[in-house]
């Protein structure tokens, strides 16, 4: 079978969009996403978005998200961005559109620049919902890891995120650091995991180690995560950029009640077929 898919990025994080809102198809066996994900098998991704049709009338359609190991995820900024670039080459002049996600509706705008700005939702911080094991919820946690003990943010925007502010992003041992927090046990999910460098009140330095990736060059969520953690601290504003390796997202948050902004560009690299 002929599989038809958008190879894009969103600031260096490699989606692929698999558009199945006609056919309906199920997504492909966890061993199959692996191949597609593997560049030397496959397209390559990071994610791979599998749109499907829209269950009800007020949205456009509907996506599951997978990773590059099989595995499946809440949700992805970034991707959700290529999404709705796919919608609105499609429609040619609507600029607001609506996407039922498995953390819940996401309502994104296309600006007149062509960068995309996504509402992905509050945040939340019940540790039982992101889930996360600890006896009252905190603005930060200590986490043991390999006899030191770290301080993190801890929350979820739809997927779980820890956040570790550091002095100097780039000799912080991601690679180290990144898998021994993602399968701690206080995590009975897994997690995704941001180390945030604050330049200034508007601007940060962000990597991202990703659940069921590894380090990825950018992370939507992630990006919003360090935002709304940074800012539940008192060290960052409203607006914040952040600077990732692969490119720059813009976040906006305006407390507790409201949803979180998250600005960028989606660009498209490959657009080609596979035989599942």
């Amino acid at each position: 079978m002929q599989l038809a898919y958008l190879k894009m990025h969103g600031a260096g994080n490699l989606i692929v969009v698999v558009d199945q809102r006609e056919t309906n198809l199920p997504p492909p066996s966890a061993e199959k996403i692996r191949l597609l994900g593997d560049d030397k098998t496959g397209p390559g991704f990071d994610q791979l978005m599998w749109v499907g049709p829209a269950k009800n009338s007020t949205t456009s359609a509907s996506y599951r998200i997978f990773n590059a190991d099989g595995s499946e995820c809440e949700q992805c900024g970034n991707g959700v961005r290529c999404v709705f670039w796919m919608l609105a080459r499609e429609s040619g002049q609507k600029k607001s559109f609506a996407l039922e996600s498995p953390a819940g509706t996401i309502v994104a705008i296309v600006l007149d620049d062509g960068r995309i700005a996504v509402n992905m939702g509050p945040p939340e911080f019940d540790p039982r919902l992101v889930p996360f094991s600890a006896e009252a919820q905190a603005d930060q946690y200590p986490l043991e890891i390999s006899g030191t003990t770290i301080n993190a943010s801890v929350l979820s925007m739809g997927n779980p995120h820890c956040v570790v502010e550091v002095s100097d992003l780039e000799s912080t041992d991601v690679a180290t650091l990144g898998p021994a927090i993602e399968c701690h046990k206080r995590f009975p999910a897994g997690t995704n995991v941001g180390f945030m460098q604050i330049r200034d009140r508007g601007t940060i330095d962000l990597r991202e180690y990703e659940r069921g990736v590894g380090e990825t060059l950018a992370c939507g969520t992630g990006a919003c995560a360090a935002v709304v953690a940074g800012q539940r601290l008192g060290h960052l504003d409203n607006e914040v950029t952040v600077q990732m390796p692969g490119g720059q997202l813009v976040v906006s948050w305006r407390g507790e009640a409201d949803g979180v902004w998250l600005t960028g560009e989606a660009e498209l690299i490959s657009e080609g077929t596979v035989d599942l």
